[in-house]
């Protein structure tokens, strides 16, 4: 098992702070887009997606909390603050979704609205595989490389059918709170009768495969880059 006090070490550390500047102005370019869009339309069409935005950080932060946790204390919230990042985690990639809201409207460019969304969904995609990669080491040290890819896709699975909870039954990560037997019933009610609902287990799938080949090829991205600096 890994000894180390802290998950990040000091050469990680410097990665996370480039992370960080990087994340931080792609998301300033993302909430600038939204502003401006208000102030030249004097229209609050797409203010929610600063929303979404937070929830896409709540993850990221969650992860990076407990990869600066030392050892002790991280062993004993890594299963609570896990539970936690699991009912959060759907809401980073569900922004991709938002391109449902996509259409021409009148007082913006058409590509205007098209490159507002897609920065924040940018953003709400690499925030979740970022938190996940932060997840998967942590499970990786305790339990092994097989157990932190398992985790993985576990993970994106059900943040797969988290976004379908999402965008077509409207539920969010408070339902489980304030809205917990609705919720388990129409949950249980497609597990059980998968075939009385396609649409549920499409979306589930064809998110899950997509999220999935999207975090193997950053991982892989990384791997290579590592392997050209050890050269």
């Amino acid at each position: 098992m890994h000894t180390s006090v802290a998950a990040f070490s000091l050469p990680q550390m410097r990665q996370r702070l480039q992370l960080l500047l990087v994340l931080g102005a792609s998301l300033t370019l993302s909430v600038a887009l939204i502003i401006g869009r208000v102030l030249l339309t004097q229209q609050m069409t797409f203010i929610f997606l600063l929303w979404n935005l937070f929830l896409a950080l709540v993850p990221f932060g969650l992860s990076t909390m407990l990869g600066m946790a030392a050892g002790p204390i991280r062993a004993r919230l890594l299963l609570p603050v896990g539970v936690v990042w699991l009912l959060f985690f759907p809401n980073a990639p569900y922004i991709l979704t938002d391109l449902f809201h996509l259409e021409p409207r009148a007082g913006v460019p058409y590509w205007y609205d098209l490159a507002l969304i897609l920065t924040c969904a940018w953003n709400g995609l690499m925030l979740a595989y970022a938190s996940l990669l932060d997840m998967q080491t942590l499970v990786r040290r305790r339990l092994g490389p097989a157990a932190g890819w398992a985790f993985a896709v576990v993970a994106l699975l059900l943040s797969s059918f988290g976004i379908y909870l999402g965008r077509f039954l409207r539920f969010n990560s408070w339902d489980v709170l304030t809205n917990p037997l609705t919720l388990f019933y129409d949950i249980l009610n497609r597990v059980l009768h998968p075939a009385a609902h396609p649409r549920t287990w499409g979306v589930t799938l064809l998110f899950g495969v997509f999220l999935l080949l999207g975090y193997s090829t950053v991982r892989l991205l990384g791997r290579m880059d590592d392997a050209r600096v050890r050269e």
